[in-house]
Order: structure tokens, then C-alpha cells, then sequence
């Protein structure tokens, strides 16, 4: 793969605007089939420019419009927004309070710095294969939620290109909801409460919601192999400490012993799942709980609850380049979550010198000027190893279609029914 260097990022992006950015494709998801008038037009984008010059409130008549201003601006980042009752390039011509953002698809936002205070390999924006399981078991468990306990169809899940994952939910029912009710979803997704100052972050009430457990039977999959032995949660006194923290006092003394007596993290905690359910704390009525609590704060999602619940918060596009990795923000195919490596995504880097490589075996050879640019485009990134994270967007794409043709089919019957 070709090395990355964002003092090349102007020139690469120019090349990738103009020959492999999914333009139809980008066009054909957030115009929603076109069903509802001005619903492209009225969305807006926000780019941000090399020397971090951020530019709110852009919008396009349509594709080719869109296409010219990227390849004019070669935005350094692309955020979507909302969908706005005006055109949000004329935002200042509208009388004051006439401009509202009145729909978008309910979105979600993890980032690994969120886990500073469980993850031990890395910090910050840094990532390893370690810790990245807990992308993969945060995947896992919102998706279920979205998928059986709310009944949403449409998910697609992005990778942010650096240190995170984002989930655009894109069902037309709730592209509509309003604040509260994405603040009530949010809420009824997150367990870990409290800011750096809390120790304890996870209370479970006596009767376990079913959420809750076939979240915990998700985390139970991996917890062994991530915490005990990736993480090695219960190396030293040092880490050990921070766990003993969320238990009660009265069995501290009796674990610090224990734990001097064993060798490795896997031993340590079979100890401790012991002494939870031993005497000593059997008066708690949910001390039956507190392995399970210790597991969700070390494992469980953490979401950042204003992304989701504000109607107009932007988020970061689909396709757009992360300019410190120079990864590209890909679709992850949602039956491959466990293989998805964020260390393979493709950079701008890597497909722009691919299409170069493909460019120089394409010389000599007969080309039909005629091809139109989109065509041309299309074979473009099919050369290259964005063309697998395409097509995961494309068939997202032809769910999406089949599920309005159906509702289209639904209400024709319905006004047939006399």
C-alpha cells in the first residue's frame, strides 16, 4: 500500500475528486429517489478547506452541480447536514427564524477516545487491532437495538477514517423524527453514565432489561479475549485497582490477596467473579450484577448523545478523506463486521496510484473518446480497492429502492381498495 504524506493531500485530492469520488451513487442515496420535491436542494454541506477554512450552509441543484464545486474546492473534509425548509445557500435571504432544519437520518457517532479510561493500548486519536473490538462489539450491539428493538431497516455504518465508526439510520420514518424522540432512542441506548470524575459508570437495577442482556450475551463473546488477555485488564496492583473500585469495600482486602496469589488477568477475575458471589456481599440485592456492570464499562458503546439527538448537527460524509490518515471514510459490510481491519482501508494514496498503474497498462490501447465522464468514472474506481466498499454502498442503496417501490406499491393497492 502506498505510504500516505498530507503534504501531497492538494494534488491526490484533485485526482480522486475528478476520477473516484461515487458521485451517482452519493447523488442516488441523498436524493432519496427523488420522491419528494427539492429534497437534494435543500441539504445542506459543509466543506472544510486546506488551512482548516470551513464553509457552512453549501448546496447544490443537483449532481453535476455538486461534482463541480468539489473538484473547484477539493474540500479537505465533507460534512452532511440537515434538510432545510429553505435552500441553505440562501439561508440569509430568508427572514429571521423562517430558516429550520426539518429532517435528516438519525445518526451515531462512537469515537475510541470515548474509551481513554478502559483501553490500555492505545489513547487519544491512536488505534491498534486490540482495541479495535471495541468498534466491532459497539457495531454489533447498537445494530441489534436499531434492528429488532426499533425496527429500522436502512443502517449504514461508516468507517470515520481514523478512530471511530458512525451509523446513518435512513428509513423515511426517521428522517422525520423530531429531537426528543432521537434523544429518547439515544437514551434508551446508553449505559455508561458519568464523566471522568465517576468511577463507577454502569448501575443495573435488580430486574435486567432484555436490551441489556443480549447486549451483555454480545460482549460475553469477545470479553475473554479482548479484556483478560488483549488488554490484561488485571495485570498489576495499578490496574486491578480501578476494578476493585466498583466493587463493594468489604471484599477488597480479601481480593488484593487473591489476586498477589495469581499470575495472569484470566485467573484474577475467575477470583473475583467468585468472591461477587460469595457471602460477603450477599445482603447487596443486585451484587449478583456487579461482574456484569464491570463488563459493560469496560465493553459497552459509547455514543456522543448531542450527534444524535440535534436535527441540524453535522456529520462527517461517506467517502470523505480523513486528512491526518489519509484513509477513506469506507461503508462496512455489515455481515463482515468481525473481518472489517481498519489498518486495510484503502488511503487516497493507494487508490490514486492504482489508478496511475492502471492509467500507464491503459496507454496505447484504443479508447472510445466518446465514453461519456461517467462511465469513464465508473471504470475508474472499479480498478481500484475502493471498488468492494462501493458496492457494500450500492447494495444499501438498491435496499433503499426496493423499500420505497414496495410503500409505492402499498398505497396504489390501498387506493384501489374501494
Amino acid at each position: 500500500m502506498a505510504t500516505y504524506d498530507p503534504a501531497e493531500l492538494p494534488e491526490l485530492l484533485k485526482l480522486y475528486y475528478r476520477r473516484l469520488f461515487p458521485y451517482a451513487q452519493y447523488y442516488r442515496w441523498l436524493n432519496y429517489g427523488g420522491v419528494i420535491k427539492n429534497y437534494f436542494q435543500h441539504r445542506e454541506f459543509s466543506f472544510t478547506l486546506k488551512d482548516d477554512i470551513y464553509i457552512r450552509y453549501q448546496s447544490f441543484s443537483n449532481q453535476r452541480d455538486l461534482e463541480k464545486e468539489m473538484q473547484k474546492m477539493n474540500p479537505y473534509k465533507i460534512d452532511i447536514g440537515a434538510v432545510y425548509s429553505h435552500r441553505p445557500n440562501q439561508h440569509n435571504t430568508v427572514k429571521l427564524g423562517a430558516f429550520q432544519a426539518q429532517e435528516k437520518e438519525l445518526v451515531f457517532d462512537i469515537d475510541m477516545t470515548d474509551y481513554d479510561d478502559v483501553r490500555r493500548c492505545c489513547s487519544s486519536a491512536d488505534i491498534c487491532s486490540k482495541c479495535w473490538t471495541l468498534m466491532t462489539m459497539a457495531i454489533h450491539i447498537i445494530d441489534r437495538a436499531l434492528k429488532e428493538d426499533f425496527g429500522f431497516k436502512h443502517r449504514l455504518w461508516v468507517y470515520s477514517g481514523r478512530r471511530g465508526v458512525h451509523c446513518w439510520v435512513c428509513d423515511e420514518s426517521v428522517r422525520k423524527l423530531s429531537s426528543a424522540v432521537r434523544s429518547g432512542i439515544v437514551e434508551y441506548l446508553s449505559l455508561v453514565k458519568g464523566g471522568q470524575d465517576v468511577k463507577k459508570k454502569v448501575h443495573l437495577s435488580e430486574k435486567i432489561h432484555p436490551f441489556v442482556s443480549k447486549s451483555i450475551n454480545i460482549i460475553k463473546k469477545y470479553f475473554e479475549e479482548y479484556a483478560l488477555v488483549d488488554q490484561d485488564i488485571l495485570e498489576n496492583k495499578e490496574t486491578w485497582d480501578k476494578i476493585l473500585a466498583l466493587v463493594p469495600e468489604t471484599i477488597h482486602e480479601k481480593l488484593q490477596q487473591n489476586f498477589q496469589k495469581h499470575h495472569n488477568s484470566l485467573q484474577r477475575w475467575e477470583c473475583l467473579k467468585k468472591a461477587i458471589s460469595s457471602q460477603d456481599i450477599k445482603n447487596d440485592k443486585c451484587g449478583h450484577w456487579l461482574e456484569l456492570e464491570i463488563m459493560l464499562q469496560y465493553c459497552f458503546p459509547r455514543l456522543d448523545i448531542n450527534v444524535s439527538k440535534g436535527i441540524n448537527h453535522l456529520l462527517k460524509s461517506p467517502f470523505s478523506v480523513h486528512p491526518k490518515t489519509g484513509r477513506i471514510s469506507v461503508p462496512i459490510d455489515l455481515q463482515k463486521v468481525d473481518q472489517f481491519d481498519p489498518f486495510t482501508v484503502p488511503t487516497i494514496s493507494s487508490v490514486c496510484h492504482e489508478l496511475d498503474a492502471v492509467s500507464t497498462n491503459d496507454e496505447g490501447k484504443e479508447g472510445n473518446e466518446a465514453e461519456s465522464d461517467i462511465k469513464h468514472r465508473t471504470r475508474d474506481y472499479k480498478k481500484t480497492s475502493l471498488a468492494p466498499y462501493i458496492k457494500v454502498f450500492e447494495q444499501f442503496l438498491e435496499n433503499l429502492d426496493k423499500s420505497r417501490k414496495g410503500e409505492l406499491l402499498k398505497k396504489s393497492d390501498l387506493q384501489k381498495d374501494f
